[in-house]
């Protein structure tokens, strides 16, 4: 990670979350839609398309070899499994279009860890046009045509940082679980490279889906789906659980950082909430998982646990109509927390 600038204190404006530090605040239930509850078990509202989008710059052509499996292609980097074609990366713009975290209203250097398409780092260098915005990643699927304040790197974050001390205003990682070998490791070197003041958000979300309104059996095909890829990512040695039990937190805060917030909603799966927005947020969610179920599982299932690919096929297909019966409300939780390095080694949470 290549950067030249001489590192500064965060500018006025950077978010400090100490009057909710160490709180969680938790969202929902989610009411359904009331014109849904007697109608079929599986809506074609639940299938609604999504809004892409696109935007303009320039990234070196570099590192673009890709293993190919079953049809899908992923990063060289053997324990990072998650597919970087076309298919999913349609998937990871319609996600990274639901969200989109609280901000300081001044920030000059941003890092973007896990930057999948860029989208993020893209928007973020457009609404900010004085900061300097840096995305990483382990493939190289961003555009070529971006904003100039924005730079995408292809490098493995889990390796030593070399980015200067001190140096980052605000650290944005998301949607890396079960990808990360250690994330206190990864924390200690996000602390190390932030600038006094600056701050760090997190957002992840459950590996595991689960109904709203009921228990779900082991036989469940969001409880099968997810156990099985919690297993091939204990295999290859990454923690798939980081969200449980205040993990995120808890991780930060072994690493150095103060006035940890932390927020959870639970996300619904399809177009079924009575909420105009949550249906929007629901159907993009359905499209993500929905193009995103045989990539996820084919690396994982097929090259780490050694199933056949009909026995995958069967599994996404079950998992897939189970996102589909809205009966059931089907969510999984978003994590999002975010936390402040000391203005001075003194300071504590």
């Amino acid at each position: 990670m290549l950067a030249t600038a001489n590192p500064t204190t965060p500018p006025t404006g950077s978010p400090t979350p100490a009057d909710t530090a160490g709180v969680e605040r938790a969202e929902g239930p989610i009411t359904i839609d009331p014109a849904l509850e007697e109608g079929p078990e599986t809506q074609s509202e639940a299938e609604t398309g999504s809004i892409l989008s696109s935007s303009n710059a320039s990234l070196s052509e570099s590192i673009y070899e890709y293993r190919r499996i079953q049809g899908r292609t992923y990063t060289q980097k053997v324990d990072y499994w998650g597919p970087n074609d076309e298919r999913q990366n349609e998937g990871l713009e319609i996600k990274d279009k639901l969200f989109l975290s609280p901000i300081g209203d001044n920030p000059q250097r941003v890092l973007d860890l896990g930057t999948g398409t860029g989208i993020w780092a893209i928007d973020f260098a457009d609404e900010f046009p004085s900061a300097e915005v840096f995305g990483v990643d382990v493939s190289p699927i961003q555009p070529k045509w971006v904003p100039t304040n924005c730079k995408f790197q292809i490098d493995d974050i889990e390796q030593p940082w070399t980015w200067p001390d001190n140096y980052f205003h605000f650290i944005h990682i998301r949607n890396l679980e079960g990808c990360i070998s250690n994330w206190t490791d990864l924390y200690k070197q996000a602390f190390k490279c932030m600038a006094p003041g600056g701050c760090i958000e997190v957002k992840e979300h459950d590996i595991e889906l689960r109904s709203q309104i009921q228990e779900l059996d082991d036989e469940h095909a969001f409880k099968s789906f997810s156990g099985n890829l919690l297993e091939a990512c204990g295999r290859l040695g990454k923690v798939g659980l980081q969200c449980r039990d205040h993990g995120i937190a808890k991780s930060l805060k072994a690493a150095g950082f103060v006035d940890i917030v932390e927020r959870k909603w639970p996300i619904p799966v399809g177009a079924w909430a009575n909420d105009l927005v949550l249906k929007q947020v629901g159907s993009g969610a359905l499209e993500f998982l929905d193009k995103s179920v045989e990539g996820f599982g084919i690396f994982l299932l097929k090259e780490v646990l050694g199933w056949e690919m009909a026995e995958i096929l069967v599994l996404s297909s079950e998992f897939r109509k189970a996102l589909k019966n809205f009966r059931t409300q089907p969510v999984f939780d978003l994590h999002i927390v975010y936390a402040r390095k000391p203005e001075t080694p003194m300071e504590t949470a």
